[in-house]
């Protein structure tokens, strides 16, 4: 209980920080079904790391804005749950600030490749809905609001 209670907390900083729905990011955890520590090789070769499912394709990146090698930036990214939650805010914010659109940027958060990226879409919209929550409600307000009432759920 008391690691559900972190990890809901890092959800409520990382969506304040990064301006995105909460509701988004327990759904993408949620589909992802990821563990910290965790590691997921791809058939492409690349990894899924963390509780969020970050892809290792990240890892240059990170390791840059970081200032660190990239196997320390891996580890990080999939031993650390905040900043893996924080990584993925990072991740869906910049495929919103290029679509304009949170659909999109759910399905691009897993692969641009429609074929992939609209069944991935659908599964984390369907965990959010499940926890209560509409891609249309957050569609319509056009803005974030507080992250807190998604932290106790």
């Amino acid at each position: 209980m008391a690691a559900a209670k972190v990890i809901a907390a890092c959800m409520v900083m990382a969506a304040q920080t990064y301006g995105v729905p909460p509701e988004i990011l327990l759904g993408i955890m949620k589909a992802e079904g990821g563990r910290i520590g965790q590691e997921v090789r791809n058939t492409n070769g690349s990894y899924d790391l963390g509780p969020m499912q970050i892809n290792t394709i990240w890892m240059p990146e990170l390791a840059r804005t970081w200032r660190v090698d990239e196997e320390t930036a891996r580890r990080w990214v999939r031993d650390d749950a905040c900043t893996n939650i924080r990584v993925s805010a990072w991740i869906l914010k910049g495929h919103y600030i290029e679509t304009k659109d949170y659909e999109k940027a759910v399905a691009y958060y897993h692969s641009r490749t429609p074929k992939y990226g609209e069944p991935y879409r659908g599964r984390v919209f369907k965990m959010m809905e499940k926890h209560g929550y509409s891609i249309d409600e957050i569609v319509k307000r056009g803005k974030v609001t507080s992250p807190y009432s998604v932290a106790s759920k």
